[in-house]
């Protein structure tokens, strides 16, 4: 593998299981087996499911939600499934909270807050144990300066940490140019924040998350390619003020496009990792592995999107065969 890159490697990625607007691979444990190896091979070490439940759809049996919001008992149990094979193949693994999909969208944060920390509670007690549990992901994402959200991600976040003392990730994004939402019909809007009123926004953001969240992430798709090295340059700076970790979330489908949404062009995934490698982050995830970059997602695409990315930074198949081969051997 060659020894230096401008651009960083990505090392996690999101597991899409909940989706608000991507078609589900309806893959069981075998599947995801072959993707959590596929993931290993190219150096990926954590992974984040992006929310345990959206709206009545669950990815656990939680007596929090089916009691008190009349969720659907799901059919899997993917947290444990999701554990299980982050022990196998020696990832971390973040779990991701609830979205409600209606108490923070209008408003009712203390709602959303509580119900999020019953659920951290049930979870502890049911998953903690996992020597693959490595973290929270607060699922709920903006992209400018909401008291309520910052209020609510504060009392989450210290929640999290308190019954559990590990870390907790956000990932919001960027007011951009295509910062639209994915039902509509247009792929950017005329006017998003200047980068001076983005600064001092998130500033607030910072100054009022950083003794609740430990992570920053930001979506790297809702501006255009010039500028994107400009906004991570931000929040680098706003992370070490804080002393809050910079990461990065690499979006690996492609805003461009008239279909919603497709795996990216490997040039502009390559130049987003290489403003990210320039900046300084200390770590770049993305959204997500399963569906546009892996070799076995339901888009083509993204077969070939693997091919290069594994190109650029030396992965030839002989490589990829030896890691495997130690990896089964117990020498990794």
């Amino acid at each position: 593998m060659a020894e230096s890159h401008k651009a960083i490697q990505v090392t996690g990625t999101f597991l899409d299981e909940i989706s608000h607007d991507i078609p589900h691979q309806n893959w069981g444990e075998k599947e995801w087996d072959k993707d959590f190896e596929a993931m290993k091979s190219v150096g990926i070490d954590t992974v984040i499911m992006i929310r345990c439940g959206y709206q009545k759809w669950l990815t656990y049996d939680s007596k929090v939600l089916i009691q008190q919001e009349k969720c659907f008992s799901p059919p899997i149990d993917y947290v444990a499934l999701f554990l299980r094979l982050s022990e196998k193949h020696g990832m971390n693994f973040y779990f991701g909270l609830y979205d409600s999909g209606k108490y923070w969208v209008s408003g009712k944060y203390k709602r959303e807050a509580d119900l999020n920390r019953a659920i951290a509670d049930e979870v502890w007690q049911k998953y903690g144990p996992s020597p693959a549990f490595k973290g929270w992901y607060i699922s709920h994402e903006i992209n400018h300066l909401i008291p309520g959200v910052v209020d609510t991600y504060v009392k989450v976040g210290q929640h999290c940490k308190t019954i559990s003392d590990l870390p907790v990730l956000i990932s919001p994004y960027i007011d951009g140019t295509k910062a639209v939402p994915a039902s509509a019909s247009s792929l950017v809007k005329e006017n998003g924040a200047p980068i001076t009123q983005y600064e001092s926004e998130w500033n607030e953001v910072f100054d009022g998350i950083k003794d609740a969240v430990d992570i920053v992430a930001f979506q790297d798709g809702h501006v255009d390619f010039e500028v994107v090295e400009d906004y991570l340059h931000v929040n680098k700076q706003l992370a070490e003020k804080y002393d809050i970790q910079c990461w990065s979330n690499c979006e690996s489908f492609d805003r461009d496009m008239p279909i919603k949404f497709l795996p990216i062009k490997w040039e502009k995934m390559l130049m987003k990792l290489q403003a990210a490698q320039k900046v300084g982050v200390e770590k770049v995830i993305t959204f997500e592995f399963s569906h546009f970059m892996s070799p076995n997602s339901s888009y083509i695409q993204a077969h070939h999107l693997f091919n290069r990315y594994k190109e650029y930074f030396g992965m030839d198949e002989d490589e990829l065969t030896q890691l495997l081969q130690k990896e089964n051997q117990g020498q990794l």
